[in-house]
């Protein structure tokens, strides 16, 4: 990194020694949205060129149909929902809904990449958040302010930040290898058992959807969670050491195991073991259900309780549960714990890609 440091150094000292010159995205860029299109459209024009929307899953990828409106080198970014603010660097032929924005260089001396990496930094402060809905429109995004340095200066930081997102990509998709390795061998494991008293879920859980259709967040000392995530601090608790589901929305039938006691919202769902049954047991009977593929679709999907409770499973002694648990605990941490493993070194690479990238994209401003 050092090398590279010294590099750049130099040619700032070289081509821009008073400073970089500031410029509008307006002024660097043409912008566009992209059209409507809806998911029967695109079934009944399926081909092979991507379809990029405003979720960040898949690279954004909403679908493929067989033409394409744009081609060559562009950004696109998210205009409306949750990931509004996110950029993506495209290169090829592809097409975007109305959902998304684009962004093709006005001249030569911009590097796109270098473009998607400096405005990534920037982007998510610009977002308004007005309605419940968050939103980054065109007339926003043109005035978004960057330091532009010369065309030599932004190649060389893109060669830097590159080997970085290429080591985290490697790490990424090695983790994901080993996740479903993990969850194949959990799977062989549970489902081994052939001596044991068959219940239902519904026999050894009480389920109950959470509280309240807003996030509290009252600055107490107990957690909130609503389908999938961390979700503020609340002064109340109503589950403790046990999985939550995601009961609606994106989320809706995620199963994540939370430790201590936490307030769940009525976005998820709180399970309470009612028979002599280890915990952790319950919840590894609660990942083999895939409940993402039972929920109910419309305008959002949700979980029933009779989904989670008609699920038939099996039932082993305590002792065998507890071997069970001991062993898949093991491998849990081993994929999911950001302390150790994988998950630690993926967790440093992202930290330092950040320092770095922090660094290199700060410059002098040239005072005209």
């Amino acid at each position: 990194m050092t090398k590279h440091q010294n590099k750049i150094e130099k040619l700032i000292a070289e081509l821009c020694p008073n400073g970089v010159e500031v410029k509008s995205i307006g002024e660097i860029c043409q912008i566009n949205r992209g059209r409507v299109m809806s998911k029967d459209y695109l079934k009944d024009n399926a081909g092979e060129y991507p379809v990029y929307s405003s979720q960040t899953a898949d690279d954004g990828i909403f679908g493929r149909i067989n033409t394409y409106d744009y081609d060559g080198e562009y950004l696109t970014w998210t205009t409306d929902g949750a990931y509004a603010g996110s950029i993506f660097y495209r290169n090829g032929k592809f097409s975007i809904t109305n959902v998304c924005g684009l962004l093709k260089a006005k001249s030569d001396d911009v590097n796109m990449k270098f473009l998607s990496y400096i405005l990534a930094t920037v982007s998510k402060k610009y977002v308004s958040a007005g309605m419940g809905n968050p939103k980054i429109m065109s007339n926003v995004m043109e005035k978004i302010k960057i330091p532009l340095p010369p065309l030599a200066i932004q190649e060389e930081i893109v060669k830097i930040l590159n080997s970085f997102t290429e080591l985290e990509a490697e790490l990424e998709a090695e983790l994901e290898a080993r996740k479903k390795q993990y969850e194949h061998y959990r799977k062989d494991l549970m489902l081994s058992n052939n001596d044991g008293v068959w219940k239902t879920l519904g026999d050894i859980y009480d389920f109950q959807y959470g509280e309240g259709n807003t996030i509290p967040n009252t600055g107490g000392k107990y957690p909130v969670y609503g389908g999938n995530r961390l979700a503020g601090q609340h002064d109340q608790y109503n589950s403790e050491d046990a999985p939550v589901i995601g009961h609606i929305g994106a989320y809706a039938g995620i199963v994540n195991w939370v430790n201590g006691k936490h307030f769940v919202t009525y976005n998820g769902v709180i399970c309470k073991i009612k028979t002599n049954i280890n915990p952790r047991y319950g919840y590894y009977l609660l990942l083999l259900q895939d409940f993402r593929s039972q929920a109910h679709s419309g305008s959002q999907p949700f979980i029933s309780y009779d989904i989670l409770k008609k699920a038939t499973v099996q039932i082993p002694d305590l002792s065998h549960q507890n071997n069970i648990v001991t062993m898949l605990d093991k491998f849990e941490a081993l994929v999911n714990d950001i302390s150790i493993g994988l998950p630690a070194e993926l967790s440093a690479r992202r930290l330092q890609y950040e320092y770095y990238r922090g660094k290199l994209l700060t410059f002098n401003e040239y005072a005209k």
